[in-house]
């Protein structure tokens, strides 16, 4: 199986090998899914808090004696029913991570990856070095490559220019090669990857 590697100036340089084991992996809709749902999980800070009866202002003795005043029983003041009182059941703070084995995690990401390979998702260059750090020079260069839209581009951590080019472009995300998941891939139409980040895709996900 073999990709065009291109230039930023859309030129064809040479073709790149890639291996069926990583990106003709059948796609597996559900383990895409279950990975994708996740990662979003993982986003969540669950500090929601709500104070139950043991935790709000007031009571620590009965208000009115139990019988004789016609009124009906009370033990506190923090009672969930009154006005002012704790919250039953109410969220409380927890971790909405959802673990996957790193054999899922492999399979999802190489089954995400094939199908967006499949797609025409997928364009390789032979490198991401930026003359500018300017955001309307990344953009030219992409407009160039016939991608519009949102875009994911897959590179070095350490490249700073290609990241100050595009923080400021909210279609545009930039991440490590090692740093990939499943969810950027699917939720981005296109996906920009260096000849190098390639290689270092491949080493991971081939093991």
């Amino acid at each position: 199986m073999k990709i065009a590697v291109k230039n930023l100036k859309n030129k064809k340089v040479k073709d790149l090998e890639l291996p069926e084991t990583v990106f003709d992996y059948p796609y597996k809709e559900h383990l895409v899914h279950t990975a994708v749902v996740s990662y979003l999980a993982a986003q969540r800070r669950g500090t929601h808090k709500t104070k139950g009866r043991s935790e709000v202002r007031g009571g620590g003795r009965k208000p009115w004696r139990q019988k004789g005043t016609g009124r009906a029983r009370i033990g506190s003041l923090r009672s969930p029913v009154r006005r002012g009182g704790g919250t039953v059941h109410g969220p409380q703070p927890r971790d909405y991570a959802n673990q996957l084995s790193a054999r899922e995690k492999r399979n999802a990401l190489k089954s995400a990856l094939s199908e967006k390979l499949k797609q025409d998702g997928i364009l390789v260059l032979d490198g991401l070095g930026l003359d500018s750090h300017k955001t309307g020079e990344l953009a030219k260069s992409l407009a160039g490559l016939g991608l519009e839209g949102r875009v994911l581009l897959v590179d070095r951590f350490d490249n700073d220019k290609l990241e100050m080019a595009a923080r400021n472009n909210p279609d545009l995300k930039t991440v490590d090669a090692l740093a990939v998941n499943v969810y950027d891939i699917v939720d981005r139409p296109h996906v920009v990857m260096t000849e190098e980040a390639v290689g270092r895709l491949v080493e991971v996900l081939s093991k």
